[in-house]
């Protein structure tokens, strides 16, 4: 699946199989070693870090106080995130397919909205989204199993897209016809003042949120309001269902799939789950043992 290729682990630049490219490559992208570890965690420190200090400077008194302080010391994360994004480029195979994955979208958006500062008031606020990176530390945790299993969930919603958007429609539908009820039983004079805001009032209502803020008065209408929150209640576990069938499936498939794969690890980055006719490894290249005899 294309979406997939999102997330996949960036290659080594092929000129940078010796010497500093190689060096970092291996602290940026490896998670087996002491120097990739401390790199992850000092990157989720500096993550936290620059997000409360976001924070903490939209807080009107603290900023008074502390302003040009949070200045100098946001620019000093800038400059950090800037330096490992043009590294995480330089020892990468793809520069540009790194570019336009999520990750690297997300690295981008960490530094993009200090630079654009400069040009629109008010865009640093958007530094919020480096808490996205924090991540990463899953990288750390070697919990690269449950990064596979967040892949099986992608694949899962993506096949069951064109059911959801099917069930997104009928929703919708739902809420216009009752909007459009709404707005004509109860009136502006109930705060039903336009079939956008009653449209609005449905959704609520068929989600059971119930915020209160409009609320009908006649008799009619609050026979609309309990159908339509019956209608809420029953279709509410439609795409709940849909995508529990599809993640089953998912599922068994890719227990297949493993089971299709031989235990083979690479000697050199340890890699393991290759095709069983493979005879190099599909992470680094380097060729793979013997398969042993059954």
């Amino acid at each position: 699946m294309p979406a997939m290729r999102l997330f996949s682990t960036p290659q080594l630049n092929p000129a940078a199989e010796t010497g500093w490219r190689r060096r970092w490559f291996d602290i940026i992208y490896r998670r087996d070693t002491r120097p990739s570890r401390n790199f992850d965690l000092l990157l989720v420190y500096a993550i936290v870090a620059s997000v409360l200090v976001v924070m903490l400077d939209s807080v009107q008194h603290i900023h008074a106080a502390w302003a040009s302080w949070f200045y100098v010391v946001e620019w000093g994360f800038t400059l950090l995130f800037t330096a490992e994004y043009a590294l995480r480029l330089l020892v990468v195979r793809r520069p540009l397919r790194y570019a336009l994955s999520v990750w690297g979208v997300i690295d981008l958006l960490a530094i993009l909205p200090t630079y654009l500062s400069f040009f629109v008031p008010g865009a640093q606020t958007l530094l919020v989204v480096r808490v996205l990176r924090i991540l990463r530390v899953f990288r750390i945790l070697k919990l690269t199993r449950y990064i596979e299993e967040s892949g099986i969930l992608l694949q899962a919603l993506w096949r069951s897209r064109r059911k959801i958007l099917l069930f997104l429609s009928m929703v919708i539908t739902i809420a216009i016809v009752a909007g459009s009820l709404m707005y004509v039983i109860e009136g502006p004079s109930h705060g039903f003042g336009n079939i956008p805001a009653s449209m609005y009032w449905a959704v609520v209502t068929m989600a059971t949120v119930g915020f209160g803020d409009i609320v009908p008065q006649t008799t009619l209408g609050r026979f609309v309001t309990s159908v339509l929150i019956l209608i809420g209640y029953s279709i509410i576990a439609v795409p709940t269902g849909i995508y529990t069938a599809e993640l089953a499936n998912g599922m068994r498939q890719t227990e297949a799939e493993r089971r299709r794969r031989d235990s083979r690890g690479c000697i050199v980055c340890g890699h393991e789950g290759h095709d069983p006719a493979a005879r190099y490894c599909d992470r680094c290249g380097h060729e793979l043992p013997e398969p042993l005899e059954p």
